[in-house]
């Protein structure tokens, strides 16, 4: 079975043989939200928003990316693109190189915004890079988990965007694990996005170094209930999507946010953060729910209180993950 290499040394890497120049793919990764209220770092969901990148192998020797749609302006254009980095390293992983590599990027993923931007790269490169390989040295759905999971530092966000629909994600050791589970068909992600990023490492430096028990047991049972409410029974999603570790700790780093997040849940929505947000995501039952959460967003915005722009997207539950395409010249 394929598996990773030990990382080449940089004087190593122009030693290793390269990928078939002439080789195009086009990989197409969806949006996610992470934690879902009590899930911190373990549960995941993936959204019908999707990012695509065409990448072409050329006899180069160079790195190109052209981006265009979310966040396009700020990208780096060569191989520090977060996509370009994860591809070239995916590539020296499994013990090859490519010999020059054009990238066009789509992005419809909003960046900074609690949405898996920096997650739906990672998987893009990782997907791209081992789609490029010979047939017989492709590593498997086990190992692309692991490395792309290694990448970002955690599965939560990644593992939703390989395999689709709600991942449960966890460590074991030095491995990370995660596996699936169908969500009910009822259940409707709506999501507001603030015209205002926030960075995971800003939202993640305002968690405190340790919890109560009592709120470590609060999120253990609401994080079980999450599970049950999602795939069978999504009445209970209110109660399901409580949180007691990590978004009041947050709050302060997106007033509007917290204010929108309490005028939902107070009104009776399953409103969370959406990872480290500052986006919400709402957990609608049926397209009369997801209506009803659409208004209510409009209301809380309009009471003033939370002064920004919003948009809000009523989404799916993406149920496949992400896909991939090989053309081979």
């Amino acid at each position: 079975m394929p598996g990773l290499h030990a990382a080449p040394r940089p004087a190593d890497v122009l030693d290793l043989p390269t990928v078939d120049a002439g080789q195009e793919v086009e990989v197409t990764v969806p949006a996610t939200s992470a934690n879902l209220g009590p899930g911190f770092d373990t549960l995941g969901l993936a959204l019908t928003l999707h990012d695509t990148v065409r990448v072409r192998t050329t006899a180069s020797g160079m790195t190109t990316v052209r981006a265009t749609g979310e966040g396009a302006q700020g990208l780096p254009t060569d191989e520090s693109h977060l996509i370009a980095r994860s591809l070239i390293s995916t590539l020296h992983r499994a013990g090859r190189r490519a010999p020059g590599l054009e990238l066009d990027t789509t992005n419809v993923i909003p960046h900074g915004r609690g949405m898996g931007s920096s997650a739906a790269a990672i998987v893009a490169g990782v997907l791209a890079g081992n789609a490029l390989l010979p047939a017989d040295e492709r590593l498997d759905a086990g190992h692309l988990l692991q490395w792309a999971a290694s990448i970002e530092g955690h599965p939560d966000n990644v593992a939703p965007a390989l395999m689709g629909s709600l991942a449960i994600s966890w460590e074991s050791g030095r491995a990370f694990h995660s596996t699936r589970v169908d969500v009910h068909p009822d259940v409707v992600p709506v999501v507001a996005v603030p015209d205002v990023a926030l960075s995971t490492e800003s939202a993640r430096a305002l968690l405190p170094p340790s919890v109560s028990h009592h709120s470590a047991a609060a999120n253990a049972g609401r994080a079980a209930l999450l599970v049950h409410a999602i795939s069978t029974d999504p009445s209970l999603l209110f109660f399901a999507t409580q949180d007691s570790l990590h978004q009041d700790y947050r709050a302060q780093a997106m007033l509007p946010s917290a204010t929108l997040l309490r005028g939902l849940r107070s009104a009776g929505f399953a409103s969370t953060i959406s990872g480290a947000g500052p986006s919400i995501l709402t957990l609608a039952v049926g397209e009369d729910g997801a209506l009803a959460a659409e208004e209510a967003i409009r209301r809380v915005i309009g009471q003033g209180d939370t002064p920004q722009n919003w948009r809000i997207l009523r989404l799916v539950v993406e149920r496949e993950g992400a896909k991939v395409g090989v053309h081979r010249g």
